[in-house]
């Protein structure tokens, strides 16, 4: 049997476990995916134990993927950009990582506005500066678009954020005061919301979309609750709306491959389990 498994800390709220569940169900595969929870002091020895405890790989979620990403003993392109791993497998007996949220993130841009959506948008708007900034920047670097604002609360980490990406592409990437935002929202025709602003238990990101191009479509990877405060003000302005569940979905699918042999579908079906989960915790 193949086992693989998500670790953080805490983990209980994970869902990755029904996502994974779904699929080893409907694939009819011989496997399992579990829970981990490990303290960031024992994470280094953890990692040491993971080929002894019979696992083909894993997920790795807050707080453990900085540390992940230097403990690993190869890196793809894409976690070297990011300079986080969430994704972990072995290959040629060396223990790999990679960064998942970047293509998962780009797959439900893809799925929820349609082949060539990137075609109209020459300005991006990405707001926050953590790990899931970085991965959505670096997939919009992939991207034809012209610029890429990042806008951060405190600028200093748009600031680094920038820097550690520029290089990487041809793309613009400009930095944006958290206060000159009424200055950038009219050329963003994608506004992608990374922070925790709309998060249940959480203050509202307030942005005055009506600012905002009329073809503008804006993105918010908060899924709880799925229809966050800014999406609701999008569809107000009858602006296109990307949730954040499907980049939870997309994510999942490049490890599963890798640990059972088969690329899953994100279905409506998965899709209405995770939401139907989340309404019952919620």
């Amino acid at each position: 049997m193949t086992k693989a498994f998500v670790v953080g800390h805490p983990i209980k709220h994970s869902r990755s476990p029904l996502i994974h569940g779904y699929w080893l169900d409907r694939y009819g595969l011989d496997g399992s995916y579990e829970r981990i929870d490990v303290a960031p002091v024992n994470f280094g020895d953890f990692l040491k134990s993971v080929r002894s405890q019979g696992f083909a790989g894993g997920n790795v979620t807050i707080p453990h993927k900085e540390m992940a990403f230097l403990s690993v003993e190869r890196r793809t392109a894409q976690a070297e950009r990011v300079g986080a791993v969430n994704t972990l497998w072995f290959e040629g007996g060396l223990l790999w990582g990679d960064n998942t949220d970047v293509t998962g993130f780009m797959a439900h841009l893809d799925a929820s506005l349609g082949t060539g959506w990137e075609r109209d948008v020459e300005t991006a708007l990405v707001l926050g500066a953590g790990g899931a900034a970085r991965a959505v920047v670096a997939g919009l670097q992939n991207r034809p678009c012209k610029r890429i604002f990042v806008a951060n609360r405190t600028l200093s980490k748009a600031e680094d954020l920038v820097r550690d990406l520029r290089p990487a592409s041809p793309v613009g990437l400009e930095t944006s005061a958290w206060e000159a935002l009424g200055r950038v929202l009219p050329h963003a025709q994608l506004i992608v919301n990374t922070t925790s602003l709309g998060m249940a238990g959480q203050p509202p990101l307030a942005l005055d979309l009506a600012k905002a191009p009329r073809n503008a479509a804006v993105a918010d990877i908060v899924y709880v609750p799925l229809e966050t405060p800014l999406l609701a003000a999008a569809a107000a302005h009858n602006l296109r709306t990307v949730d954040g569940l499907g980049m939870l979905l997309h994510q999942a699918v490049p490890g599963f491959r890798r640990w059972f042999g088969v690329t899953p579908e994100v279905t409506p079906e998965l899709r209405a389990l995770i939401l139907a989960d989340i309404e019952a915790r919620t």
